[in-house]
């Protein structure tokens, strides 16, 4: 089946259905713009004539691609047939339904409608339909001009044959298609929740501030740290999202939502939106002090272990002893160790070993701010690696490590629940949601017997559900 519509309908003209129609018409198709709000669709189509003639004078399109894109979009007072339906109105089971049975008594039976949904059940969306086979999910990322990922989702129904003609043609209007199974958040809403879920826990056991998080996982890579990104999106879109997962996973207290986010809510501290979330706006995230460099005050230490990140201590350490055979990385000295975090608080080690220890977060940069926590020089250790040192309180997992293994550990469920392949989990975070690394990649790099420890250790800590190991990821141990 190839899908090639010469009318194609865009119901819904809010931010998401005005760009679908953006990206539907500059690769030359001629594009239906319906709303049902009185004048909607007139003024989405007066926006885009804006955006596309800004586009133009800054020299990121010609006046004539522009001017073409405009005239194949053109906004209608009613539905109207086409040979593909694009849904992107409010996000409501109800809602969607009764627009697809409108649909349906106006549609020839070959039309294909895809919706835009980014976490209601495609399968549930298209019970009752005289031809369910033929609804799919079509989920773009905003801003859907700019970002490359779409995910197609295939309901319980929907016909093989649909779902691989959608991805055909979102390849031809330059997308990025991964297949989705139909189930709560698909790939990305799903992957993604202990990004924001780890640092509202955080926040909700006092261990670090917003802005400690937040400098922490930019320096990770991430391009927004979890408090300001909940604050961008608005807290009462996230924790909505939040609970509906909860909700749709028969309340899995892996997925449970934060008190914390639901008390910004109720204040109606909704973020950006609102001039206050974790932050206050326009100002934002405050600045972080880089604080003195103070010299360690230890003449000799020793770097302990092997890998990358001991060869970067020695080499940054020239005068340290190597000790090779440890079964850690770190640095030692009279009294004192500094351990990389294996998801042990530094106050365990104390009470095994003796020595003062301070453990640090994982690394994955060679400059930026590091979480730590404990007694010991491990301010000034970590200022020789080029790193800026965060204290936060003493919690296992820290801020980085913490966060990276559940993101691994959610995607090794997602995949043995046949919701994606590792593949498409990768593509999906990187290219829905920008990660610096795909969660396959970031195991890859820290090796799955440090993250299934890490998440053991997490999860005898805290005593739940939330931190059990996927056994798709336990089982690449054997």
């Amino acid at each position: 089946m190839t899908l090639d519509p010469a009318r194609l309908l865009v119901v819904g003209a809010g931010l998401m259905g005005a760009g679908i129609a953006q990206v539907a018409a500059q690769a030359g198709h001629d594009v239906l713009l319906f709303d049902a709000r009185a004048g909607a669709a007139q003024a989405a189509h007066a926006q885009l004539a804006q955006s596309l003639h800004g586009l133009a004078a800054k020299g990121k399109l010609t006046t004539e691609v522009a001017a073409a894109t405009l005239s194949r979009i053109r906004p209608v007072a009613a539905l109207q047939p086409a040979d593909l339906v694009i849904e992107a109105i409010v996000e409501d089971a109800d809602a969607k339904r009764a627009l697809f049975a409108e649909l349906e008594a106006l549609l020839p039976p070959e039309a294909v409608i895809a919706t835009n949904t980014s976490s209601i059940s495609v399968t549930a969306l298209a019970r009752g339909l005289r031809h369910p086979e033929r609804l799919v999910g079509l989920h773009f990322f905003n801003p859907v001009p700019v970002m490359k990922l779409v995910e197609v989702v295939w309901g319980l129904a929907t016909s093989p044959d649909v779902a691989h003609a959608v991805t055909d043609l979102a390849s031809r209007w330059g997308k990025t298609a991964v297949h989705a199974r139909s189930t709560p958040g698909f790939i990305v809403n799903r992957i993604a929740r202990p990004f924001y879920a780890e640092a509202l826990a955080l926040l909700q056991d006092h261990a670090a501030m917003p802005e400690v998080i937040d400098a922490c996982l930019r320096a990770a890579g991430f391009r927004m740290g979890p408090c300001e990104l909940m604050d961008l999106i608005g807290h009462d879109t996230n924790l909505a999202v939040t609970k509906s997962v909860f909700e749709a996973n028969f309340y899995d207290r892996r997925f449970t939502p934060s008190l914390v986010q639901q008390e910004l809510v109720d204040a109606g501290y909704l973020g950006r939106k609102s001039g206050r979330g974790f932050y206050r706006y326009p100002d934002g995230a405050p600045t972080l002090p880089t604080g003195h460099v103070v010299p360690p005050r230890t003449a000799q230490v020793v770097v302990h272990g092997r890998g990358a990140l001991a060869e970067r201590f020695a080499a940054n350490i020239p005068e340290a002893v190597r000790e090779l055979d440890s079964d850690w990385v770190g640095l030692s000295g009279r009294g004192w160790e500094l351990r990389q975090t294996d998801g042990r608080c530094a106050r365990e080690f104390e009470s095994d070993f003796g020595p003062r220890v301070a453990v640090f977060d994982l690394p994955l940069a060679p400059v930026g701010d590091i979480a730590y926590a404990g007694d010991g020089e491990a301010a000034q250790w970590l200022r020789r690696l080029g790193l800026v040192p965060r204290e936060m309180v003493d919690r296992p997992g820290l801020i980085v490590a913490r966060t990276i293994a559940m993101l691994i550990n959610e995607a090794h469920d997602a995949v043995q629940q046949g919701v994606c392949s590792e593949e498409g989990a990768d593509l999906a975070m990187k290219l829905g949601v920008n990660y610096p690394a795909g969660p396959f990649e970031w195991l890859a790099f820290w090796g799955a017997g440090p993250v299934v420890q890490l998440l053991d250790r997490l999860d005898a800590y805290y005593r739940g559900e939330r931190y059990r190991v996927s056994p798709y990821l336990r089982h690449t141990l054997t």
